[in-house]
């Protein structure tokens, strides 16, 4: 086991969580209670889905239902990160586009049964890992266009479409969204083991087959984040997902 559940490991626990939020507290990053909040619901809501999954994988209806809850919980979450306004359901497009054909190739070819133990840890990935290069993406390309509102107007003037004009602006920052799961894949293996690596390697599965399954992981993330971004971006040239003026 890589860890011993016990009242030494809910201590540890709660004290790295109350470090986490007293440092974000004395820092004034202004997240101390976001920090607080995170961690708890984490906790509970890793206890909720721990008891439920034995149920989940065994019916193939609740195992839709399963990733139908995970995708409405991302698209919610990725939305009201990116903006307050009613435009925030459009977080759900980049996160399909890029989930959902990955998902299915998996399935068509194969490589991923149609079974909850090993769909839901797959779709997991990839859904979080849209999710946050569609939150990050989203909010630097409207930060980029509410600072260089000047720039977007000029490129207008000069005769550029909106779409064109705000895509010079916002594409750059956008694409900065890709960096974390780009410096991941280059640096696997030297700097960090990934969780699919290590849980295959705790389940006994051997170095090499890990290691197969990590690459896989990896290589299909990165397509998914750069659909993500990618459709992101460009609901935010057309002006479909926007913040209401200050």
């Amino acid at each position: 086991m890589l860890l011993t559940v016990n009242v030494t490991f809910g201590v540890v626990l709660a004290v790295l969580l109350v470090v986490a939020a007293t440092v974000a507290a004395v820092a004034h990053l202004g997240r101390a209670r976001e920090i607080a909040v995170a961690g708890v619901r984490a906790a509970v809501q890793l206890a909720a889905v721990s008891l439920a999954i034995g149920w989940v994988v065994r019916s193939v209806p609740l195992l839709l239902a399963f990733l139908l809850l995970m995708y409405a919980v991302a698209v919610r979450t990725a939305g009201r990160r990116i903006t307050g306004n009613r435009t925030w359901w459009w977080a759900g497009l980049p996160i399909a586009a890029g989930v959902v054909p990955v998902v299915a190739a998996l399935l068509l070819t194969g490589l991923v049964p149609l079974k909850g133990i090993a769909l839901i840890p797959v779709a997991g990935i990839l859904i979080g890992g849209a999710l946050t290069v569609t939150v990050l993406a989203g909010r630097r390309a409207l930060d980029e266009l509410a600072l260089r509102r000047g720039e977007v107007e000029a490129g207008m003037a000069l005769g550029l479409l909106d779409r064109d004009a705000r895509l010079e602006v916002a594409r750059s920052p956008a694409s900065d969204a890709l960096l974390p799961g780009l410096d991941q894949t280059r640096t696997v293996g030297l700097v960090t083991l990934p969780g699919a690596f290590v849980g295959m390697l705790l389940g006994g599965a051997s170095p090499v087959l890990a290691g197969a399954v990590q690459l896989f992981v990896l290589v299909a993330l990165m397509a998914v984040q750069a659909v993500s971004v990618s459709v992101v971006l460009e609901l935010v040239a057309r002006g479909r997902l926007y913040r209401d003026p200050a």
